[in-house]
């Protein structure tokens, strides 16, 4: 009779998978936001386009678009950065809902998860 125990905690080789995957993600991020932020500096210290687009608008659609992308990547920054701690503390992947371990595929797809799928579906944040 072979019994099933379950973990409580990835191992200290699979933390440093995801911390390898975080660290990307977290420099990806990070470009995309200086991205934004050198683009909307540009906008503001151009004054041919201030001009320009004083007829159409458009400058002011893209400026808060890029606004609004430089939020987003800031935001997952934050969400990343506290992966990152939650792998130091190795309480990476622990569900914060049920207490179990998240699935590698989630955390692959979605490093920052807190939620186990089943948890989200079942609306337990």
């Amino acid at each position: 009779m072979t019994t099933t125990t379950e973990r409580s905690r990835y191992s200290d080789q699979e933390l440093e998978e995801f911390r390898s995957i975080i660290e990307k993600k977290l420099v990806k991020a990070q470009d995309q936001m200086e991205y934004c932020l050198r683009q909307l500096s540009d906008m503001a210290d151009n004054p041919d386009a201030k001009v320009k687009n004083l007829d159409d608008g458009t400058g002011s659609a893209e400026r808060e678009q890029l606004s609004i992308m430089a939020t987003r990547q800031r935001s997952l920054i934050n969400h990343l950065q506290n992966a990152l701690v939650r792998v130091n503390n190795k309480a990476y992947g622990i569900c914060r809902a049920t207490g179990k371990l998240i699935s590698k595929d989630r955390l692959r797809a979605v490093p920052h998860a807190t939620l186990s799928i089943e948890a989200k579906r079942q609306g337990l944040a």
